[in-house]
């Protein structure tokens, strides 16, 4: 799904009535396809990713580790996930879309 899934994206580009190409073009292809009992299909993207950041500490301290220096100072690590559902009608448009973003 790469970069093109976003919250802003999804609220700013997806309406009701568009079609699958046009939800294609703006969020690439989905993770998940599904057919409920009608035949209708269920589009799933779901997106994770990691930002890790370094805070190096004050000072120059610096560690030998294994022939190499490394500087003092601490990492930190979150994660974010979206996850978008989009379901579709009997002629292949939108009918309806949610969409959940969490951050830990």
């Amino acid at each position: 799904v790469g970069d093109k899934l976003t919250v802003g994206k999804v609220q700013k580009e997806i309406r009701v009535g568009m079609s699958g190409s046009d939800v294609v073009s703006v969020l690439g292809s989905p993770n998940i396809v599904t057919t409920d009992e009608q035949r209708r299909e269920t589009w799933v993207y779901d997106k994770m990713s990691t930002n890790v950041s370094y805070e190096q500490r004050g000072g120059m301290a610096f560690l030998l580790i294994a022939g190499g220096a490394a500087a003092s100072g601490s990492t930190s690590t979150s994660q974010r996930t979206l996850t978008v559902v989009i379901k579709f009608d009997e002629k292949h448009a939108v009918r309806d879309f949610a969409y959940h973003a969490s951050s830990f």
